[in-house]
């Protein structure tokens, strides 16, 4: 301890004893006062000084050299013990001490206890060696070259020095430790100057280190993300005999490697560290170290220097079209994130604040343009300008758009992005008067410097940047899962780290690979799975359209899969695993051969390598997510069914078993595939080259391949390819092609003769319009047959070919129930009056296709912008899995079975209540009346049936019955509306037998065999017979000429079966 520290104490503590005190029974102690103390400074080296007001004659000064605070009668202080032990004393003055000077002294009477304090610094130096604790000893030559040198140096820089004491030496490297007392105050400049000097010599003989106490200089004192910082170090001061030979610097302790971001420079005495872009990852404490022979001058900051978070700024409008009326005020909004505020220069009135609000004032229509700035206070580098555009007599095509403002047609409209987002939107505005092709650069403000950080990567900075990604994502899982511009931001981030790491060779660590694997998650949560859609399908237009330039064509999928193979190809040689919530990690050694079972999902087996192989493999839980389940054919409807699984190796491996835990049980058809990244144009697709399927048992799918990647296991989400299926489809839609034809061929040739009654006539418009509809629907599946199963998908003809089939459905199902409406109207009114045909006739066409058009158009205006309208897989049928867009078709056409049902319910009971119906209609309405209930008591619930089983195949699809029945039943639908729709009308049969007949007597003679004699026979048989008489066509067995084929009105059939 330091004596003097030490003599403190000792007084403090008989000042603090409580007297009188009882030291035995017969002894009090009634008072105590400290008045001589004696300490050792050096080896052989004591001092004794008496405490105030007390000291020594002037005869013992003499008899023992005083200090430097002698005085002409007494002294109180002395360089050794004074003789006999001689305590010090309050004596009155007895001997007046000599003096060596000539000078006169007049000796006055002073009051002892005012004399002056000496003043003391501890101080110390920095020797750059090893600290050992024998340093401490007097005798150690370390110790004695320390005191000479500071005794020397102190007795020439310290005016009127009293002593120079070595206290101590302790460790960090080895701190020399030492007092220097004055009787008068030490001045600043004297102990650096002393410092100084102590450290030029001793530099002779160890080296030694100089700590500035000015703080390291940072140029802009004020750092934001992404700029640049030039921190100098230096120069010495004047009086240290230092010359720099080289520099080192230091972050938090670690030493500054120099790479194309951190650049170090030094010039002579000076030297600076430059960082050319900077990031979070460079906050921290600085060191800088100018090394000399045998000297350090190190250089500090003055604590952590970090940078400050870049200011948002948001502005409300940003860019700005309006009619411009004088004395009209536009209003301007401009507002920052906290703690910045921001002001508008141009209008002080507006104030300073985190938001700022100013009506713009048009003041002159001369002018075409204003534009505003506004910048955050103390900043003004970070602004944002408002621009006003002022147009006089002008229509704007598009007018009021919340975030667009007005515009004209072509007009690019601009504005900021909400929220916590950065970037801008755009948009066009349209002939249609509104803002479309919408596009938004906006993500997240924590995502955004992360992106532009990962363009700049060092060795230095790289696990701290992928720590605060890992954090930074799962803080923002749902922002991140709900926005593909934040998916595709972070999907980039990670193929920039995957570039830095393969092109510098960078190994990554088993934390930093778990910080990959946490972010990688996030991305393939379910919730995400909208946004990969989007991502996908974006994907997939650009390859038919305009290709977005990038480094690769990959898509964003295809990417994130790709950038997670390079950065694993990096991974550090150890044996360990990684489990984070949707993925597993297992790096392992094996020799030979191996064998292993990863989360119960997946078993691998790899027979024979021959040789000590590492082998990293990753499982995804939820990567079905993210892949699009195309194939290399990109044509069939499949599902992602297994885990997808990531394999690297360090030897080739050629022989590899899988054996995949199945998702979901109720798909078929497993495939065997590895993600091929060269498919369409870098587009990416599950490809089967290289791997087989071994087989399929229980609730597990066995493969082999030959070669590593990244695989799965697709299958089929419906009924497998069938040849009973294909048959029947093929051979029904034949049919039902060629009845529809048939029935609109009948149509045409009778069409003169069912004018005669408008209820006959409205029956037969019904049913040329079902047949139109139902035909061309069709034709349309066809083409959308042949687009699914094109090897280079087309989604927009596929989108036009579902509209197409969706119209031309809901239109056969609406004109039916038009057919409904008409039985219901003339049954429960009045014949003779009522709604006129042409009424009737608009009103079974708006119905028959208008309603089929607003259910169809909804229906594209609502999925189309997400992408969802047509089935992911480019199938031409409306989407179910993602937005159930096939509900706008089931939903009106078995509700419209329904109420067909419930119509001839009514109608059945309305004639069985009303036995004068004949009465009161005209026998032509009453017999198309019952022709109609004819039909639709068949087709409804054949149509009701047909549609029910096509629900069917969608709640069980592993049912092979319920899909031949849907095949059979829907590929027949043609066929059922010629016979239950045309043939089974006598009076049609009738007209077509009278025309046949008419047409075959001309060129035959009367024993030739007619085409439609089954017909006729059908008419004879026909469950309303309209004569008693057995004459009539087909009665008889014996020729007939022509004018015997003319029938009259007292043959077998009545005038109604011939006039109709």
């Amino acid at each position: 301890m330091d004596p003097l520290e030490l003599i403190a104490q000792l007084r403090d503590a008989v000042n603090g004893l409580s007297l009188p005190s009882n030291i035995t029974n017969d002894t009090v102690l009634t008072s105590l006062q400290l008045t001589t103390t004696c300490f050792s400074i050096s080896i052989g080296e004591q001092r004794c000084q008496c405490e105030p007001p007390f000291s020594w004659p002037c005869e013992v000064c003499e008899s023992i050299q005083a200090c430097s605070d002698v005085s002409p009668v007494t002294c109180t202080c002395l360089n050794g013990f004074p003789p006999n032990q001689q305590f010090c004393g309050l004596d009155t003055i007895n001997t007046i001490c000599p003096v060596s000077t000539t000078s006169s002294i007049t000796v006055s009477s002073t009051n002892l206890s005012t004399l002056p304090q000496p003043d003391v610094r501890s101080l110390s130096v920095i020797i750059d060696i090893e600290f050992d604790p024998l340093f401490n000893d007097v005798t150690n030559p370390v110790y004695v070259t320390f005191s000479d040198v500071v005794n020397t140096q102190a007795e020439i820089h310290i005016p009127e020095l009293l002593s120079a004491e070595i206290t101590n030496f302790s460790p960090g490297s080895t701190i020399g430790n030492f007092e220097i007392t004055a009787s008068t105050t030490i001045q600043d400049p004297d102990v650096e100057a002393l410092l100084a000097a102590i450290l030029n010599s001793l530099r002779n003989s160890f080296p030694v280190v100089f700590e500035s106490p000015i703080a390291l200089d940072f140029q802009p004192p004020v750092i934001f993300n992404g700029q640049t910082l030039v921190v100098t170090c230096g120069p010495p001061p004047e009086n240290l005999e230092i010359l720099p030979t080289s520099v080192e610097w230091r972050l938090d302790g670690v030493p500054i490697v120099e790479d194309e971001e951190h650049i170090i420079s030094q010039d002579g005495r000076v030297a600076t560290f430059t960082i050319l872009n900077y990031f979070f990852t460079d906050n921290g404490f600085y060191e800088c170290e100018l090394l000399g022979l045998n000297f350090i001058f190190r250089q500090s900051s003055n604590g952590e220097f970090a940078f400050v978070e870049t200011p948002i700024i948001q502005v409300r409008p940003l860019l700005m079209n309006t009619l411009c009326e004088v004395g009209q005020q536009v209003s301007l909004e401009c507002s920052v994130q906290s703690p910045f505020q921001v002001e508008f220069p141009a209008f002080p009135v507006a104030g300073i604040g985190s938001t700022v609000q100013n009506q713009l004032p048009i003041t002159d229509c001369s002018i075409t343009e204003l534009m505003v700035i506004c910048q955050v206070s103390d900043f003004n580098e970070f602004s944002q300008t408002i621009t006003v555009r002022l147009f006089t007599d002008v229509v704007f095509t598009c007018v009021d758009d919340p975030d667009f403002g007005n515009g004209f047609v072509n007009d690019t409209g601009r504005a900021s992005c909400r929220g916590e987002d950065v970037g801008e939107m755009t948009a066009i505005c349209r002939e249609s008067g509104e803002w479309e092709d919408r596009e938004d650069n906006c993500i997240h403000q924590r995502i955004a410097p992360l992106l532009l950080q990962s363009m700049f990567l060092t060795e230095m900075d790289l696990e701290e940047f992928l720590d605060t990604l890992s954090q930074t994502v799962l803080d923002l899982s749902m922002e991140v899962a709900d926005s593909p511009n934040n998916i595709m931001a972070v999907v980039t981030i990670l193929d920039n780290v995957g570039i830095f790491v393969t092109d510098f060779l960078i190994e990554i660590s088993q934390e930093s690979m778990e910080d990959i694997l946490l972010t990688t998650g996030v991305l393939t949560i379910a919730e995400a799975r909208p946004s990969w859609d989007i991502l996908n399908a974006r994907a997939v237009a650009e390859i038919l359209g305009p290709r977005i330039v990038r480094p690769r064509n990959e898509s964003i999928s295809s990417l994130l899969l790709f950038s997670l193979e390079s950065i694993t190809s990096r991974l550090i040689n150890a044996t360990f695993s990684i489990e984070t919530p949707l993925i597993l990690l297992n790096k392992t050694t094996f020799i030979d051969s191996f064998n292993a079972d990863f989360n119960s999902t997946v078993e691998i087996e790899i027979l024979e390598t021959n040789a000590t192989t590492n082998l990293t493999v990753i499982t995804f839980e939820s990567m079905d997510n993210v892949l699009p389940a195309r194939d290399e054919n990109n044509s069939t409807n499949r599902t992602v069914n297994g885990r997808v699984v990531l394999l690297q190796s360090s030897a080739i491996v050629d022989n590899i078993t899988f054996i995949f835990d199945i998702i979901n049980d109720t798909l078929t058809t497993p495939q065997c595939v590895f993600w091929n990244f060269s498919l369409f144009e870098g587009l990416g697709g599950w490809d089967e080259e290289g791997c087989r399927l071994v087989g399929r048992e229980n609730e597990t799918v066995t493969c082999q391949c030959d070669h590593l990647t990244s695989f799965s296991v697709l299958m089929s989400p419906f009924a497998p390819r069938n040849r009973i299926l294909d048959f029947i489809t093929f051979i029904g839609v034949a049919i039902s092609l060629a009845s529809l034809v048939i029935c609109l061929i009948i149509e045409a040739v009778i069409w003169k003769k069912v004018r005669r009654s408008t209820t006959s006539y409205l029956r037969h418009v019904s049913i040329v319009n079902i047949a139109v509809s139902l035909l061309i629907a069709n034709i349309w599946f066809i083409i959308g047959s042949s687009i699914s199963e094109n090897e280079m998908r087309n989604p927009s003809a596929c989108t036009a070919a579902t509209f197409f089939i969706h119209f031309f459905y809901l239109a056969l199902f609406f004109w039916m129930f038009a057919s409904a409406l008409l039985l219901f109207y003339r049954t429960v009114s009045v014949f003779e009056g009522g709604l006129s045909k042409t009424t009737m006739l608009i009103i079974g066409f708006c119905l028959g296709y208008g309603a089929p058009l607003v259910i169809a158009v909804i229906t594209i205006a609502v999925t189309a912008p997400d992408n969802t309208y047509i089935q992911e897989t480019v199938v031409c049928w409306l989407n179910w899995n993602q937005s159930r867009a096939l509900l706008a078709f089931v939903i009106p056409a078995l509700l419209i079975v329904f109420i067909n049902f419930i119509i001839l319910i009514v109608v059945i009971i309305k004639i069985l209540q009303s036995r004068g119906m004949a009465h009161t209609a005209q026998q032509d309405d009453k017999y198309a009346l019952l022709v109609i209930g004819r039909s639709l008591a068949a087709l409804t619930p054949f149509f009701g049936i047909t549609w029910s089983l096509g629900v069917g195949t969608l709640l069980n699809p592993r049912n092979l019955g319920i899909h031949i029945a849907f095949a059979f039943f829907n590929s027949l639908q043609g066929f059922f509306i010629l016979v239950f729709g045309t043939l089974l009308d006598k009076k049609v049969r009738s007209e077509i037998s009278l025309k046949s007949l008419t047409s075959g007597t001309r060129t035959t003679s009367g024993n030739s065999s007619s085409g439609w004699q089954f017909f006729r026979n059908l008419g004879k048989r026909g469950g309303n017979n309209v004569s008693s008489s057995d004459s009539g066509f087909g009665s008889s067995n014996q020729p007939q000429t022509v004018s015997e084929s003319v029938p009259h009105n007292n043959s077998g059939l009545d005038s109604e079966a011939i006039n109709t």
